[in-house]
């Protein structure tokens, strides 16, 4: 048997995990000067959350702003889709305090509208309507907000409490990365 298959393989290999880690390094990168400046720039941002937020996407090869724009706004529509449906899966319940079925029934109603709302901003930012993105995505940020209030004010504990911060904090990172976008495009 000929050594030159296994030389021509490992060739292979070698030239396919150079190029792995030279598309790899260049979405870190972006990552990281992006999670710097929008931390830097909005108190809403956490330079952690943001980078474990855009690197937890294993289809984020972007090298390039706009990309990772694209990439926040898409994580944020799985977090309000997925909170929408836990919450759906909550109201299933028979025995629940009333007050907290009651705040859940209006969660539920403003992570229905957040998803229909996160389809136009998608929409938007894809037209570099970067204005229109902005109204939609803070729009769903309140919608986050609203929701978690809503159980503050009946004076019960939220069992969406985290799944309201992580959309917030989500919202807000998409929205930093478009203030970013606009200021770049004036």
């Amino acid at each position: 048997m000929s050594p030159c298959p296994s030389v021509s393989l490992l060739l292979i290999f070698f030239l396919t995990s150079v190029h792995a880690a030279s598309a790899d390094g260049g979405s870190t990168i972006i990552i990281h000067e992006t999670c710097k400046k929008c931390a830097q720039e909005d108190p809403n941002v956490s330079y952690k959350f943001c980078v474990a937020s855009l690197e937890s996407n294993p289809y984020c090869h972007c090298d390039n702003l706009r990309g990772l724009g694209l990439v926040s706004i898409k994580l944020l529509r799985h977090n309000v889709t997925r909170t929408r449906s836990y919450t759906e899966k909550l109201l299933k319940s028979k025995e629940m305090d009333p007050s907290v079925r009651a705040c859940l029934q209006d969660c539920l109603e403003l992570y229905s509208d957040a998803v229909a709302t996160l389809a136009e901003a998608i929409r938007a930012y894809k037209d570099e309507r970067y204005g229109d993105a902005n109204i939609d995505l803070s729009s769903v940020m309140d919608a986050s907000t609203t929701c978690e209030d809503g159980f503050t004010e009946k004076g019960t504990g939220s069992p969406l409490a985290r799944r309201n911060k992580d959309a917030f904090r989500l919202s807000a990172l998409a929205l930093s990365i478009i203030t970013m976008l606009s200021r770049s495009s004036h």
